[in-house]
């Protein structure tokens, strides 16, 4: 078996376009992944077009060795953009490996390791104002979570952390506080609920002063307090709270992962599977993590495809905590697939059986979305006096 060609569906789905990858090989079989980032579209399309030269007349199957190819024989070392293109591929690869072989990925991991998956959305189950505006406003908030318990959720994630510079303010601290205290109010005692920072504090110590305000409400862990990379203020702030911290969205390949693993500088890491590399990088991740006993909970706001390949990896990794959903950002969000292996029964998934990734594309369908430029809701980062802060 030969990959004869390796062809991208860009379909847009407001805030992101998703990038679906398909992988052709000469025995009428063909795998799909998915290589989705955030307003890089065409450069990762473009990616995905300079990688395949590497990969054609190779024998799909051969995984690993692909992927080596893909990101030694490119000379530079890849970022985000071109190990997202990578992941999308790798996806693909898997795919077709499970179905040459009529078992689906899973399997082909390492086996299951639990009957069923955890899962948690957000608000409005991905819609973008929901997740992003209506958090901000008690209210809304409130409304939106009710609705999440209603649908059989229990467990969800907010982002109403106001963007914040070197140092914080009373008004800013009230704020999330009660926003946290409403929220578990309205759903009780029973629901996890994880805050997620975006990385928009500038300092370790307004971080923290955030954390203390929401340590008593129990949230399920806090997320990217701050922008990764400064690692010595990341390991203050965990050793400055009582709840758990998790981080690793935009961090790619097992390299980026390896100081923040072996120092135990959180409680839960989160690759996404769409940039760290693919699956096998993931694993990889999760098998160093779970050696410092840290649990994973891949990160996920992306397409059907990416929630496929999150789910297998979930079945078959020993510490998988819970994985994110975001599977109505938009309303035609199941038009675009035929077939699907992620099946929801309340709070979780349920184990796949069908073969490969057990995904596939409704192309017709699909090309009803074609590209277009992403809303982009990062424009709105600023503080009042028109500093520039991260979003």
């Amino acid at each position: 078996m030969k990959i004869i060609d390796i062809k991208t569906t860009i379909v847009n789905a407001e805030m992101r376009n998703w990038i679906f990858v398909k992988v052709i090989t000469d025995k009428d079989l063909y795998g799909w992944g998915e290589a989705t980032v955030e307003w890089k579209t065409r450069a990762v399309v473009g990616a995905i077009e300079d990688i395949k030269p590497l990969l054609i007349g190779k024998d799909p199957r051969d995984i690993k060795q692909n992927f080596q190819i893909m990101t030694k024989h490119g000379f530079w070392k890849l970022g985000v953009i071109g190990m997202s293109a990578v992941s999308g591929i790798e996806h693909a690869l898997w795919d077709i490996l499970g179905k040459s072989l009529s078992t689906p990925v899973w399997q082909l991991l390492g086996g299951k390791v639990r009957n069923k998956i955890k899962i948690y959305t957000h608000l409005g189950m991905g819609d973008m104002n929901a997740v992003y505006k209506d958090t901000m406003e008690k209210n809304k908030l409130n409304e939106h979570a009710s609705a999440l318990l209603e649908k059989g959720y229990k467990a969800f994630k907010v982002v109403f952390i106001p963007f914040t510079h070197h140092t914080n303010s009373i008004k800013n601290l009230d704020k999330v506080n009660n926003l946290m205290s409403s929220l578990r109010g309205v759903v009780g005692d029973e629901i996890d609920i994880m805050v997620d920072f975006h990385g928009r504090c500038a300092s370790g110590k307004s971080a923290i002063q955030y954390v203390k305000e929401l340590q008593s409400y129990n949230p399920y862990f806090i997320e990217e307090p701050i922008l990764p990379g400064d690692n010595k203020t990341l390991l203050q702030i965990k050793n400055s709270i009582n709840c758990p911290l998790a981080t690793g969205e935009r961090l790619i390949g097992h390299q980026e992962f390896e100081e923040i693993i072996s120092n135990r500088i959180v409680d839960i890491i989160q690759p996404d599977l769409n940039h760290c590399g693919g699956l096998l990088e993931a694993k990889n991740i999760a098998a160093a993590a779970s050696v410092a006993n840290i649990g994973v909970a891949p990160h996920n706001p992306n397409g059907p495809i990416a929630g496929a390949a999150a789910l297998h990896f979930a079945c078959s990794t020993t510490n998988h905590i819970i994985q994110e959903v975001m599977d109505k950002s938009v309303p035609w969000y199941d038009d675009v697939i035929s077939s699907t292996p992620v099946e929801r029964e309340k709070d979780h998934w349920k184990v796949p059986i069908t073969p490969g990734l057990g995904i596939e594309v409704n192309e017709k369908e699909a090309e009803k979305y074609p590209f277009k430029q992403e809303i982009i809701p990062t424009t709105d980062a600023y503080l009042e006096d028109g500093t520039v802060v991260d979003w």
